[in-house]
Order: structure tokens, then C-alpha cells, then sequence
């Protein structure tokens, strides 16, 4: 027997408790310093480890991770699609981060010509999946009779399909379109606040240079009173991050917090293509949970707001187990794809709209570059030479390809997650029991 090559074995930070898990097997333990030390010596563990997969026979295991493999790409190839919808690639704000800025200028616009070969092309090609359409931008949501025409066509057209929606906005006028989301079957609106009202009013800005804060506060607030589910989105960055305790009890007394419709994540403001001028304000993934771990410790009311992931900490800790293996982290092209106003067809939402990432068009006509689609659809821990042999591939899943090959590491290159750093801080934040 072996230790096998997928335990993640480290100190969990701020204590004196050590934790292993093993993704392949679905194991994760607590450990005292005598029993990491065996597992370090490579000594037999305790009886009561016996079973959950941390010390192995090296063929037994290799069986089993071929047999996971093959059931994660039979389940992804069935599981629900995400097709972003892009109806427009401008936008009414003026945000001090936009990753979008670089992008050149499409002109034109949508028209239900497009929304019907949209329609025609993904019944077409994902006829036999589940699937639902989120609005995407740009802003998906902006003022004007023929746009809000375009916006409330493709909603219908979608709810009478039964097809779901959601929606990814800056929440500046919901109102205009709250009875149109009414009617749909809405699976979520996304909404960013980047701080209370000094902190967000100083990044997201309208472009006439008024504050945005209280009307996308409002917004919030009119979504959830109709039982429109709202995720709440901070962008986090150095300029920020310090805001976090206070935008959670804004939202805490504001009432949002105690809805089940109400739910939150923090996106890492990073460099994504050309979008970042001062790089000195962006945290490193693991730099920036650093921080947000110290923030929770000194402001506990941080977790009733937004409870961060750390690898995958919080699922254990919320549901007792272990997420499947993951084989690959990056949906493009296999559960989600992207499509613009122009008729182009992209990968996700990190390519759409960025010249040359196109891989065919659906209007005019129909044109697919199989050669650029299969390398998307290919990727996966096996195809990336450093995923190959890493014990936090399982958990990691490759990270993102359209940031590796921004990063000059190739679509197959590694877009590497800190997962053990991740699971240091996240196991404290959860089960830890402070040295003292």
C-alpha cells in the first residue's frame, strides 16, 4: 500500500489540527500531529482510516480513476446548457475595471431576425438537453423603445418554449423592465455592488457621472419584493476589499439576507485581456482570500452575507461530503456557449465579443469551425501536461482556459488554483478551533 497521489495533506491555519482529503475517494479527515506525522513517514494509519482511500494500491486507484473519468464525461454531456446571449455590447456605465474596453466596436443592432436564428440554431444543436439563455453584456438591460422591444421578444419567445432565463446586469433600470422579468420564468438576476454608496459610487458610475448605488439598491429591493431571485455581486479588488463588512450590514439590515431568494459571490477583479491600467490594485486569488479569511475573523457578520467557497471547504462543511472529482473546470463549449447580436458564436462569456475568438456564426448564416471548437471541447486535465501527475487536479480542474491562453500558457496550458492554500484558510474559517 501506497499513500495515494490525490491526498491534499496540510495545517489547517490558525490551529493546531492538521486535515486530508482525497477527492478521488471522497474522504476528508481531521488529523492530530501523530497522525500526520505517519501519514508523512508513510506509516499505516489508524484502523479508523482504513477504507477512505489515503493509503492505496497504485493499480486499484488508477482503475478508479479511469472509471470517474469516464462517468464525469458521460454526466457533463447530458448535464443543462448555459447559453449566453450577448443583445448589445455597449453600456450605459462607466466602470473604472471594465474588461471590455479594448473590445472594438460592432455597430449595429439586435433584431429578431437574430433572436429567431438564435432560437432556430440552439434547438438545433441542443435539442435533447436542458438548457435556459442568460442575458449577457455589455448591459443586456438598456433604455429605449426598440431595444426594450428586442429584450421583451426574446424573454417571451423563451418563456413560451418554457425555456428559463437569467440575467447578468448592472441593475440601473430593472424598473423599466420589472414587468416584463415578471412574466418570465426567471432563474436569477445577477446585480454588482461594489461597496456601500462612496465605495461603489467611485467605480461604477453612469457615464453621465452620477452615483449608481441607490437606484441599483432600489433595484435589489424591487426583485425581491416580487420574488425575482437576486445574486448579488461584489468585485473585489484592493481599493475595496476593506468595504466588504460594511456592504454586509447594509445588506443585512436592509432585509436582503433573510430572503431565500437572495444570494451573493465575490468576483476577483483580475486581468483578463487589456482591462487593467494599475495591476497593483488586483489581489492574487490566494492574496485576496488571505484577506477575506482575516476580514471573517474579525467580522463575523461577513459569513450571514457571503460565504466564500475555499476550494471546496464550504460544501463540505454545509453538506458533510465531498464535490465529485472534477475533471475539468472550464464549461466552454461543453455546458456553456456564447452568442452575440452580430450572429457570432463563442466559447463562454470570457471570449464573446473579443476579435479573433470567434468559432462560427449562426446569422447570416451558419459557419462552425469544428477545428477551433474540438481544442475547446478536448480540454481537460488529461490534455494539460502539468494537470497530469498533480494531487490537486481533482479539485482544481485546470482552471480556466480562456485566462491560460490569455496568459500565454496555450489553451492546454494550466491555469493553476492555490487549492491546499485555499483549503488552509477555508477549513479554519469553518471548522477550525482557534490556538490559543
Amino acid at each position: 500500500m501506497e499513500p495515494s497521489r490525490f491526498n491534499i495533506v496540510s495545517a489547517i491555519r490558525d490551529t493546531g489540527e492538521f486535515f486530508i482529503v482525497n477527492p478521488l475517494y471522497g474522504s476528508a479527515d481531521m488529523l492530530s500531529r501523530e497522525e500526520y506525522d505517519m501519514l508523512v513517514k508513510g506509516s499505516p494509519l489508524p484502523a479508523e482510516f482504513s477504507g477512505r482511500g489515503y493509503q492505496v494500491d497504485p493499480d486499484e486507484e488508477q482503475a478508479r480513476f479511469r472509471e470517474a473519468y469516464l462517468r464525469f464525461i458521460d454526466e457533463r454531456d447530458t448535464d443543462e446548457v448555459q447559453l449566453f446571449f450577448v443583445p448589445t455590447y455597449s453600456c450605459n456605465f462607466d466602470c473604472s475595471y471594465c474588461y471590455q474596453l479594448g473590445y472594438e466596436s460592432r455597430g449595429g443592432e439586435l433584431t429578431r431576425e437574430v433572436i429567431d436564428a438564435f432560437f432556430r440554431y440552439t434547438d438545433t444543436e441542443f435539442g435533447g438537453r436542458s438548457r435556459y439563455v442568460t442575458l449577457f453584456g455589455g448591459e443586456p438591460l438598456l433604455p429605449g423603445k426598440k431595444h426594450f422591444g428586442m429584450i421583451e421578444y426574446l424573454i417571451e419567445f423563451a418563456t413560451a418554449r418554457n425555456t428559463d432565463i437569467a440575467v447578468v446586469t448592472n441593475g440601473y433600470h430593472i424598473d423599466s423592465y420589472i414587468d416584463v422579468l415578471k412574466k418570465a420564468r426567471i432563474r436569477e438576476v445577477q446585480v454588482t455592488l461594489d461597496g456601500t454608496r462612496p465605495v461603489h459610487d467611485s467605480r461604477r458610475r453612469h457615464k453621465n457621472g452620477e452615483g449608481t448605488f441607490d437606484r441599483i439598491a432600489s433595484a435589489t429591493d424591487l426583485l425581491l419584493e416580487n420574488n425575482i431571485p437576486v445574486n448579488l455581486r461584489m468585485v473585489v479588488d484592493r481599493d475595496n476589499i476593506g468595504n466588504l463588512p460594511d456592504l454586509a450590514w447594509f445588506a443585512i439590515e436592509r432585509g436582503w439576507t433573510d430572503s431565500n431568494h437572495f444570494s451573493t459571490q465575490l468576483g476577483r477583479n483580475y486581468e483578463l485581456h487589456d482591462c487593467q491600467a494599475k495591476g497593483e490594485r488586483l489581489y492574487s486569488r490566494i492574496d485576496l482570500y488571505a484577506e477575506i479569511y482575516r476580514i471573517i475573523k474579525e467580522h463575523p457578520h461577513v459569513l450571514d452575507f457571503h460565504r466564500p467557497a475555499f476550494a471546496v471547504s464550504r460544501a463540505l462543511y454545509e453538506t458533510g461530503e465531498l464535490p465529485a472529482p472534477l475533471f475539468d473546470a472550464c464549461p466552454g463549449t461543453k455546458t456553456e456557449w456564447a452568442f452575440d447580436y452580430t450572429g457570432r458564436i463563442y466559447a463562454c462569456t470570457a471570449t464573446a465579443g473579443k476579435a479573433g475568438e470567434e468559432l462560427g456564426s449562426f446569422f447570416p448564416e451558419r459557419v462552425i469551425d469544428l477545428e477551433k471548437i474540438e481544442e475547446w471541447a478536448d480540454r481537460d486535465i488529461l490534455s494539460v501536461d502539468e494537470c497530469r501527475e498533480c494531487n490537486l487536479a481533482l479539485i482544481c480542474g485546470g482552471g480556466c482556459a480562456a485566462v491560460a491562453r490569455n496568459n500565454g500558457r496555450g489553451l492546454n496550458g494550466p491555469d493553476c488554483r492555490p487549492v491546499k492554500e485555499l483549503m488552509e484558510l477555508g477549513m479554519a474559517a469553518y471548522f477550525g478551533r482557534s490556538v490559543t
